[in-house]
């Protein structure tokens, strides 16, 4: 190991708390903004309202990702995205909002909803996120980074897990899939069948996936997973 890989777990040398570090960081940025867009002209309320969509877009497909695919987390993640979609909503208002007496109102509602996003991302989500085994914070940080400032992930359309550790392979999996638009697909590739990563997905992504084996054994299995609009 060399030095650059030496660090005390939990501190501000640990890369895990340095990569929380830097989601929190752009949290708060996000709130001391959103205190000046009561004044601000519509155009500047509505970029920083993009910007906030995208904050949302970021975390579901990093955070929320990577958490939904663990037992342990799995309704965490169900809960948080409820509560992301109220603020969505919230932050619709604040668009629709055409005056600054509006803006002032929506922009009130809009604080405590985020806030108390923010504060459960912080204080739950992240803590579980780094004890979940096979989640790569680090990375996670970095792509979030990359889609709040309007970048896009580059993702492969071959999810080859042979070579990763049996309790790091979820995550992985489960976060490639949370960045498929409805057609779109991955194919899996594993050394053994895939049954109990199947019973998950059904678990975290009943009716939203198709499952379709393109290789079965006895060496090598492949899958192709294609998000579906799910069914009413």
């Amino acid at each position: 190991m060399s030095p650059a890989e030496v660090f005390i777990q939990a501190t501000d040398t640990d890369p895990d708390m340095k990569a929380q570090a830097v989601i929190e960081q752009a949290h708060a940025q996000l709130l001391g903004q959103l205190e000046a867009v009561p004044a601000a002209h519509e155009e500047s309320a509505t970029r920083f309202a993009e910007r906030l969509y995208r904050c949302l877009a970021a975390t579901d497909l990093t955070l929320y990702a990577a958490a939904s695919g663990a037992a342990e987390t799995r309704l965490l993640v169900r809960a948080l995205r409820a509560e992301a979609k109220t603020v969505g909503d919230q932050i619709d208002a604040l668009t629709a909002a055409g005056n600054e007496p509006g803006r002032a109102d929506a922009s009130r509602t809009l604080t405590g909803g985020l806030t108390l996003l923010l504060s459960a991302e912080r204080n739950v989500l992240l803590p579980a996120l780094r004890a979940l085994p096979g989640v790569d914070l680090p990375a996670l940080a970095e792509d979030f980074t990359t889609v709040l400032n309007g970048g896009e992930l580059q993702d492969s359309t071959v999810v080859d897990v042979r070579e990763i550790l049996h309790g790091r392979r979820h995550p992985r999996i489960f976060t490639r899939f949370a960045r498929l638009a409805e057609g779109e697909s991955f194919v899996l590739v594993n050394n053994h069948a895939p049954k109990p990563l199947r019973r998950e997905f059904e678990a975290a992504h009943p009716g939203a996936f198709a499952w379709e084996y393109v290789e079965s054994g006895p060496e090598q299995w492949q899958v192709r997973i294609t998000r579906v609009t799910k069914s009413v």
